[in-house]
């Protein structure tokens, strides 16, 4: 859908959640003044550096637009840049970084930021994956009015959704895109002809979503079946939920990337957690079980759980 206005915007954005929501924008007409998005990082074992997908797009899709990428929102000569012009509006979608009030308070109508949960639950950097690790069986996303307090804004606008048990964070973070786009180009209509109305969120229902860590997907199986499940949607397909299992006189790490709860399975009276029942790849956990669907060993491809299970003599054990 093309849809011409006179409303001239700066897009904030880094992951593919916003390159794609910058490419829909593209695609509908919305004048762009420029792209920001973070400096080039180092990345993988050779520390090579790479740029943000927002970056990719950017370069692909309008190499004509100027491209921003500030180490620090409170830059002097980047806020004269974004002075420079002019916008009406500045958008940001899982921009990275915390921005200066200085920043707010240059474009004439505010700034905007699309948030991938019902705000004020789940502020932070981690919505998606935090809303799965919490098993919870509703999100959506919300755009909000910034503030320089995170996530602390009047919303505009929010829309919902229902989340699958069996569905992972990858899947989800597609499904709220999607949710997203129409929602975003509404709300910039809406700024065409003024600006919109917004509900201050009730600060006494915030909740926060940290950054998740590596070192928090290690799957500790004595918990229940149900929260490890949550762990493994929540880590998958990336960083990916892990634990360690014995390989001869070796210990290994692997990768769990989908599991399905079980029912009614029947379990031997010795069966202890982290001991896997069949080929099958039924799993004890401390209360309840799982069935293991997708593994990735290390430095392995990914792959079924039957296939990895049929290189044993023997199930292994996971520690």
């Amino acid at each position: 859908m093309h849809v011409p206005m006179p409303l001239r915007i700066v897009f904030f954005g880094t992951p593919p959640f916003a390159a794609s929501l910058l490419s829909y924008l593209l695609d509908a007409g919305i004048p762009i003044l420029a792209i920001v998005t973070q400096p080039d990082r180092p990345q993988g074992r050779s520390l090579q550096k790479a740029f943000s997908a927002v970056k990719k797009t950017a370069l692909e899709r309008a190499p004509e637009i100027p491209l921003l990428q500030p180490e620090k929102g409170s830059d002097p000569d980047f806020l004269s840049s974004l002075r420079a012009l002019q916008a009406d509006l500045f958008v940001v979608v899982a921009f990275g970084q915390i921005l200066p009030q200085q920043l707010l308070d240059i474009p004439p109508k505010g700034c905007i930021n699309l948030h991938a949960s019902l705000l004020p639950k789940y502020r932070g950097a981690a919505p998606i994956q935090r809303v799965l690790i919490q098993g919870e069986n509703e999100t959506g996303v919300a755009i909000q009015k910034m503030v320089k307090q995170l996530d602390a804004g009047d919303v505009i606008v929010t829309a919902r959704m229902e989340i699958p048990l069996d569905m992972i964070f990858g899947e989800l973070e597609e499904a709220l895109c999607e949710l997203s786009k129409p929602l975003l180009l509404l709300v910039l209509q809406s700024y065409v002809v003024g600006i919109p109305p917004a509900e201050p969120q009730n600060h006494s229902l915030a909740t926060h979503a940290a950054k998740i860590s590596t070192e928090e997907g290690e799957i500790h199986w004595a918990m229940p079946a149900l929260k490890i499940h949550n762990l493994i949607r929540a880590f998958s397909p990336r960083p990916g939920a892990w634990c360690w299992f014995r390989q001869g006189e070796q210990m290994r790490r692997i990768k769990i990337l989908r599991t399905a709860l079980c029912s009614g399975q029947r379990m031997q009276k010795e069966a202890k957690p982290g001991q896997i029942l069949s080929d099958e790849g039924v799993v004890i956990c401390g209360d309840g079980v799982l069935k293991l669907l997708v593994v990735q060993p290390e430095g392995k491809g990914v792959m079924d759980a039957a296939s990895w299970l049929r290189g044993f003599r023997e199930p292994p054990y996971f520690q």
